[in-house]
């Protein structure tokens, strides 16, 4: 095995016949992100209203410390602390790979109709189960409707969504403005649609879509945490693929179809890929919104490349994520749904990128 300078601030590893190029700035932001997530992971094992140490956590995941801390590591809080790296990680994925087909750092699953179908979709199921068993979560039916019914239901909003945009938006191919302004356009249909369910809805019932709709990892089980990590590492494997594609779709589709590029399929793959991590993230979480936003633009900003890289997009999810449950569990007395701290976090954020892209249009 050898390593090879091959391209300015790039570095190639040979193997036999196979070869890899990687920049060391990308790798150090990912080591740099991923040792946040790490760290957030600890702490979040040990935050609540029975605190445990960083050093207790430790001890436990060793395989010692009390019984009491055992228990309350392993068994009540490891779930969610893996939930949000797991969940992170899987958006922060989803909206770099969304960001490098459209070419265009506004779009996301939440921007363009990923979340809302998938909300749109848990909060009918929410609604008609409660009529159908009689009240909410405290009737029959809902132990299988929070365990089975709305996970699934997000799930299938999640994908039927992205069918319908992609209908609408192909023309002879992909333009990255029609596919975010028509997934703005649906976005807004169904968020009207969520609007009007609850308007009808009793208090109970809206009260519990809203805690649904706020995105918590409080509920999150192990098997979404087993489901939603073999989403992430397929997902990894399948974008390790298609680095040249990503790579070739950021310099247009004229140029990609001159060097031999597949524009047509590599966006339909990306996007496929986008979808069902999105997807799997809200059917194990909720729409915690902002996440598969705001982590690309981290990603691209701290590796400085052309498009945001999916593995450090990865890391900036995760450390986003653990980082934001903790301060739910911290920021007030009682704790709040942890979307709404990503929320208040993405949206300035939005409106920098915002302000920045219409500067450099005027100058």
């Amino acid at each position: 095995m050898t390593t090879a300078h091959v391209v300015p601030g790039r570095r190639t590893v040979r193997f036999r016949s196979l070869s890899a190029s990687w920049r060391p700035r990308t790798v150090a932001a990912a080591a740099m992100l991923f040792a946040v997530a790490a760290a957030g992971f600890v702490i979040s094992l040990g935050v609540g209203e029975y605190g445990i140490s960083p050093s207790a956590v430790l001890s436990v995941l060793g395989g010692g410390g009390d019984g009491l801390d055992q228990t309350i590591v392993l068994e009540t809080r490891l779930p969610r602390a893996l939930g949000g790296i797991v969940v992170g990680a899987g958006l922060g994925m989803a909206g770099a790979l969304t960001q490098s087909v459209a070419r265009n750092a506004l779009a996301s699953p939440d921007v363009i109709g990923i979340t809302s179908g998938a909300s749109a979709m848990a909060v009918t199921i929410i609604l008609a189960g409660s009529a159908l068993g009689g009240g909410g979560y405290g009737s029959a039916i809902a132990p299988a409707l929070a365990n089975v019914g709305i996970p699934l239901s997000a799930l299938l909003g999640a994908l039927l969504v992205p069918v319908v945009i992609w209908l609408l938006a192909f023309r002879r191919g992909i333009e990255p403005l029609r596919l975010v302004l028509i997934g703005v356009a649906i976005s807004a249909l169904l968020q009207a649609y969520i609007v009007y369910l609850m308007a009808a809805a009793d208090l109970r019932d809206a009260t519990t879509a809203r805690r649904w709709l706020s995105g918590s990892l409080v509920h999150v089980s192990w098997t979404g945490v087993l489901v939603m990590g073999v989403v992430v590492v397929v997902a990894l494997g399948l974008a390790g693929l298609m680095t040249f594609r990503l790579s070739v779709l950021q310099l247009g589709p004229i140029v990609a179809q001159s060097l031999g590029g597949r524009v047509n399929s590599s966006q339909l793959v990306t996007l496929v890929v986008s979808v069902v991590l999105a997807a799997a993230g809200v059917a194990t979480a909720g729409p915690i919104g902002f996440v598969a936003f705001v982590a690309p633009q981290v990603a691209l900003r701290l590796a400085q490349t052309s498009a945001p890289p999916l593995v450090t997009s990865a890391a900036a999810g995760a450390a986003l994520l653990t980082c934001a449950d903790i301060i739910s569990r911290c920021i007030l007395p009682w704790e709040i749904p942890v979307g709404i701290v990503t929320s208040a976090i993405g949206a300035p954020f939005l409106i920098y990128l915002v302000v920045q892209a219409n500067r450099k249009v005027t100058v």
